[in-house]
């Protein structure tokens, strides 16, 4: 099963692919949908929506996992980023697969055993269980929560963690 995970934001959407294979998982792509804030919030959406369509078609992933909108700083915020996954899903969608949304709180406690833990803690976990290691170019922070969301998915549904397999 190949996993597409999703962070969803209005100015950087993250996005990770994982597959696993029996008990054993690797690591395929990720990569961030960066928009300039300046960009008119239609024209951000409609570039959200356009380049994970292609990402969903370069890789052929089964399903998706999104994360869900937990909080923001003030409503104006609140509304740019639910429109932002909103396209994320739409374009999900599109495509064809089915979508698992997942809370941070979910996803923390998945990946790292710890619901509260850092963003630094999920992202060192991340690429501990993918076997990304340390000498390969950094994968960006919202990258990094997309592949962690993809993880959780597969933890969820499999009920179990994952031995891992697989390195850049």
């Amino acid at each position: 099963m190949v996993v597409l995970g999703v962070d969803p934001g209005s100015v950087v959407t993250g996005w990770g692919i994982i597959e696993a294979t029996g008990r054993s998982t690797l690591y395929i792509a990720s990569g961030c949908i960066r928009t300039h804030a300046d960009t008119p919030l239609p024209t951000r959406l409609g570039e959200i929506f356009t380049r994970l369509g292609e990402v969903i078609i370069q890789y052929q992933p089964n399903v998706a996992a999104v994360e869900e909108v937990f909080m923001a700083t003030n409503a104006q915020s609140a509304l740019k980023l639910g429109q932002a996954r909103g396209a994320a899903i739409a374009a999900i969608g599109h495509q064809g697969l089915s979508i698992f949304e997942y809370t941070a709180l979910q996803i923390k406690k998945s990946v790292v055993g710890y619901g509260r833990a850092e963003k630094n803690q999920v992202r060192e976990m991340v690429r501990m269980l993918l076997s990304i290691n340390k000498s390969a170019p950094s994968i960006p922070q919202d990258a990094s929560d997309a592949l962690g969301c993809a993880l959780c998915h597969l933890h969820t549904t499999s009920g179990v963690l994952l031995p891992i397999k697989g390195h850049l």
